[in-house]
This record gives C-alpha cells, structure tokens and sequence, in this order.
C-alpha cells in the first residue's frame, strides 16, 4: 500500500470515528479557568472524555485532570497532563460515578463526558 493509501485510509477511519463521537450520548459539561474538583457524574462503559485547553498564553497554560470515584473520593488515576493548548480524547472502559479534580494554570478548559457504544468504542484510535 502506498503512502497515499495510507493517508487516505487513516483518513477514513478518522473520519468514521469522529462521526460515531457526534453520535455519542451527552452526559456532562464542565468549563472553566479555575483548578477544582467537578460536581459527580455517572457513567457506564465505554465512555469517553472529549478535553479542550484553550489560553492566553502559548507556553504557560497547563491542565492536569484526575479520575476520582465520587463516592468514596478514591483517587483512581491521571487521565490528562499537558502543558500546551489543544485537544483530546480519552476512551474508558469502566463506568462509575465519578468526579474529576482538575488543576489549571493561565487556562480555559472545557470537559465533556460522553456515552459510546461497544461498535463506536471498536472505532476508537488513541492519539
């Protein structure tokens, strides 16, 4: 296969992918310019967590986001730490009710929680 096949192909798929996120079931927003901990949220597998980082400033903003389990305030793991405006996604495969601690410098950030189906899960590539 070519490059340009491969291109056109990755392409495709990306393209499918995208496609199957506007699809998703919408669960929750959450925005700010402040470092805190969201309101809890509940969610089952597969779900995903579309981020946006957004500032003033090229080289100073960061976002640091944490998974932590609403109920008992357990803290279960890292999901984002960047230093650079941008966006992403993240895909989980555990649901639960949840809450997010996030920490923001010099940072405007938008967090959405997102339902998938187990084919639009199938779809997702990580990047």
């Amino acid at each position: 296969m070519t490059r340009t096949m491969k291109s056109l192909a990755a392409a495709a798929l990306l393209t499918l992918f995208v496609g199957s996120v506007h699809s998703a079931q919408f669960i929750r927003e959450f925005r700010g310019t402040n470092s805190g901990i969201t309101p809890a949220f509940t969610v089952a597998a597969p779900w995903i967590l579309d981020w946006r980082l957004d500032g003033d400033y090229d080289q100073l903003v960061a976002l640091e986001v944490t998974l932590v389990e609403a109920k008992t305030g357990r803290h279960i793991g890292q999901v984002l730490n960047t230093k650079r405006k941008g966006n992403g996604v993240r895909l989980f495969n555990r649901g639960g009710t949840y809450q997010l601690r996030v920490s923001g410098s010099l940072a405007r950030w938008t967090l959405k929680i997102q339902q998938l189906t187990r084919e639009e899960a199938e779809l997702y590539t990580p990047r």
